[in-house]
């Protein structure tokens, strides 16, 4: 098989060396283990956002917005900081990062657990959204770094699994501790296995770094945070006014979106930018990009809000909400890592616009659950989004990463993990929005009875309302039925609206991934070379 190097200079041939080659999937497993406490924090969240909404000492009494921003601080900071972390990792090596990042992530923890009031666990948790920042492109950059190019599509498909794992065992693990313990203990939980990590990492991962690098580009990480911290909070200030024409909401977004429009100018003049636009150029490197932001908006906000279907209309506790949501992991961790075998006999662009097919479809199944929706049925729906998942997440890595050169891993890793997180995060706020405001236009003509000063409140969402409800005694009953009925109401519009989404990344994929056999991008500074999707020269259609 030819090997050409990205380089001249270089030889052809492996370019791993020996040692670090023998210790490739050992390396593999630390790797997984940190990327699983990052992953697997958000997915605790989500089973303990009901626990967190209640009052004290259950509970720290969190509103909804504070909820949103409690998973948006974390996100907001990572995927502002993704840029120079990735370049951070190029120039100072991917190692020391790794390092640095779960360090960060670990005192972050600590801090969120002992957290004595919604803004103090907003605060902590975008301390954890730095440490996350460091780790979540290190990861991926070190694997590039220890894997030869005809494995790197295998390596990657159990890499997106692990995120299967850690979705499975994050909704457990908090069920049951939140079962025997407070609240905060679902965030100090992740401190031993930090300390776990970080030995391992000294003993196995090797340090790698761009021979090349460039400057760190600090204006266009400020532009990129600013724009997007204004553009969600005004999204989210939306929701809680159930109004998108407020000035207190338009401010915000067009300042937002403002802020990065400069940003895309400067990127595209500046002479060490922190993404390369020349990569989107090529449809096929932005149209994987755009699929993982588009997937990941349909679910992030989806997720939000079963967390609330499952514990508050279905009833079930914590650790049942995190057990019902178990077979998207395990499909996820089932077909994951084999996603490649199917891409080599169909295709990047079948295999992805199936997935994302699949994905809208068990979106738009939640427009159909109601109270007495059969577990079965949920069980069935949340597979079916596992299994498109694990066919979408390997192949869309797979192009990002072996577009660029392996000096520039970290870069590219930043580039897959800033779309992903962008894409949650505002999958959060504007699908959270639509949530809150649909819930408030339905249930505002039931609050007569509330009195003045808490109607406001009650209509908030549906664990305002029924902690109001439970207040007021006798006559606040008459307010759960309709609370219900709103709930879902709005869970129905909220799931089209991510059903839609899902369809549109579906388009995105169809028109500009490359077919069967069809030669993909190739990352600037590499010769295209024609042949198979494992020749080493180019950026192929993920195929292993």
């Amino acid at each position: 098989m030819s090997q050409p190097s990205t380089a001249p200079a270089v030889p052809a041939g492996p370019r791993v060396p020996e040692a670090v080659h023998r210790r490739r999937w050992a390396v593999l497993g630390v790797l997984m283990l940190s990327l699983l406490i990052v992953v697997l924090d958000n997915s605790i969240l989500n089973v303990a956002v009901k626990t967190i909404a209640a009052p004290a000492p259950t509970g720290i009494g969190a509103t909804q917005s504070e909820l949103e921003w409690s998973i948006n601080s974390y996100t907001l900071v990572f995927a502002g900081l993704l840029f120079t972390s990735g370049l951070l990792g190029d120039r100072l090596g991917r190692k020391k990062v790794l390092l640095f990042g779960i360090t960060v992530f670990g005192i972050g923890s600590a801090l969120a657990a002992l957290s004595g009031s919604p803004g103090e666990l907003i605060a902590y948790r975008a301390v954890m959204g730095l440490g996350a920042a460091f780790v979540m492109p290190a990861t991926l950059a070190v694997l590039m770094n220890v894997f030869e190019r005809d494995e790197q599509p295998k390596a990657i498909g159990i890499w997106a699994g692990s995120v299967g794992l850690a979705i499975a065992i994050g909704p457990i693990t908090g069920g049951i501790l939140l079962e025997h313990f407070w609240w905060g203990s679902i965030f100090l939980v992740n401190v031993p296995v930090v300390i776990l990590a970080l030995a391992l990492m000294l003993w196995l991962v090797p340090d790698s770094r761009d021979p090349n690098p460039g400057r760190v580009d600090i204006p266009g990480v400020l532009l990129s945070v600013v724009g997007l911290v204004l553009l969600v909070y005004g999204i989210i200030r939306g929701g809680e006014l159930a109004s998108f024409t407020d000035v207190t909401v338009l401010a915000p977004v067009l300042g937002g979106v403002a802020v990065l429009a400069v940003f895309v100018l400067h990127e595209r003049r500046s002479d060490h930018p922190a993404i390369d636009m020349s990569y989107f150029k090529k449809p096929a490197f932005s149209a994987a990009v755009a699929a993982i932001a588009l997937v990941f908006f349909a679910l992030m906000g989806v997720t939000f809000f079963s967390a609330f279907y499952l514990q508050s209309v279905r009833g079930y506790s914590a650790l049942e909400s995190g057990l019902l949501i178990l077979p998207l992991a395990v499909a996820q961790m089932v077909f994951a890592p084999r996603a490649r075998l199917v891409v080599e006999r169909f295709g990047a662009r079948a295999v992805c616009t199936a997935g994302m097919v699949l994905v809208a479809l068990g979106l738009a199944a939640f427009a159909l659950f109601d109270a007495t929706t059969p577990v079965w049925a949920l069980e069935v729906v949340f597979f079916l989004q596992g299994a498109g998942m694990a066919h979408i997440m390997p192949p869309v890595t797979v192009s990002i990463m072996q577009a660029l050169p392996r000096e520039k891993a970290g870069s590219g890793s930043a580039i897959n993990n800033t779309f992903r997180q962008v894409g949650g995060a505002l999958g959060v706020a504007v699908l959270g929005s639509v949530l809150s405001s649909t819930y408030r236009g339905e249930i505002e003509g039931h609050l007569g009875g509330v009195p003045a000063a808490l109607r406001d409140t009650a209509g908030e969402s549906i664990e305002a309302t029924l902690a109001i409800a439970s207040k007021l005694g006798p006559s606040g009953q008459d307010l759960v039925a309709p609370a219900y009925t709103a709930f879902l109401d709005a869970m129905h519009v909220t799931a089209l609206a991510s059903a839609a989404i899902g369809l549109a990344g579906a388009v995105v994929v169809a028109v500009f991934l490359p077919g069967r056999g069809a030669d993909a991008p190739t990352a600037p500074g590499q010769a295209p070379v024609p042949g198979p999707a494992t020749d080493q020269s180019q950026a192929p259609t993920p195929a292993g």
